[in-house]
């Protein structure tokens, strides 16, 4: 399969090297190679399975748009770009693309979110959500802290979901939710040793991703990679 990576930070560098670990042919592009997605014209994107975006938003959105117009697959580990899903998703319909996208490719996380639903329906319980990630994230709170959020409040609509951010050093990521009652405090954690564990669900999304019209949170299809 061939993969054209977009972003060579820590994260989109980690993608590069999981795909070719994985045995596929890769090409990166950093913002220098594919400034507003000038690099992903329909002749330069012919041959290209599966195109994963790790930049930031703005870009993500240029990059989105010139895929998806061209009929072609991207996965999009970037956030901070959400307001924008509904014309990605309609674009997608529209020229046969497909977009694959999520807070968080970890599969850890994944497993985070499904148990913080079920934390959620406890009676008498206040809670909260803590966040650390590394000083250049861009977005605060962070797309897995807001997803979190949304899955508590889809068990309890209504009620005040409290998240603090902390931006320190090369911190990989951290999230914490904490269940608190009169009686006792619950707490569930998940700290990213290392980058790789995204870099891996982004991959293998991309080889789940690739043929396939449509669009999907990684949330949907996770248990099927």
């Amino acid at each position: 399969m061939q993969i054209l990576v977009l972003g060579k930070g820590k994260t989109g560098s980690l993608v590069a090297d999981v795909a070719r670990e994985r045995g596929h042919v890769v090409r990166a592009l950093d913002i220098n190679d594919n400034s507003h997605a000038s690099a992903l014209t329909a002749a330069n994107l012919a041959g290209v399975d599966v195109v994963i975006d790790f930049t930031a938003p703005e870009a993500a959105i240029e990059n989105m748009h010139a895929v998806l117009s061209a009929g072609g697959r991207i996965v999009v580990g970037t956030t901070g770009w959400y307001a924008k899903l509904g014309q990605m998703k309609v674009l997608a319909a529209e020229r046969g693309g497909g977009l694959l996208y999520g807070t968080n490719f970890s599969i850890g996380v994944q497993k985070l979110f499904r148990l913080t639903a079920e934390v959620a329906k406890l009676e008498g319980y206040k809670f909260s959500i803590d966040e650390t990630h590394h000083v250049t994230k861009l977005d605060a709170p962070s797309g897995t802290a807001i997803t979190l959020k949304e899955i508590i409040l889809s068990v309890r609509p209504g009620i005040d979901v409290p998240i603090e951010s902390h931006r320190v050093g090369d911190a990989k990521g951290e999230h914490v939710v904490r269940a608190t009652s009169d009686c006792d405090v619950l707490e569930l954690r998940h700290d990213a040793h290392s980058r790789r564990g995204f870099a891996l669900g982004a991959v293998r999304g991309a080889e789940w991703l690739a043929g396939k019209s449509g669009a999907w949170e990684f949330r949907e299809i996770f248990d099927e990679i």
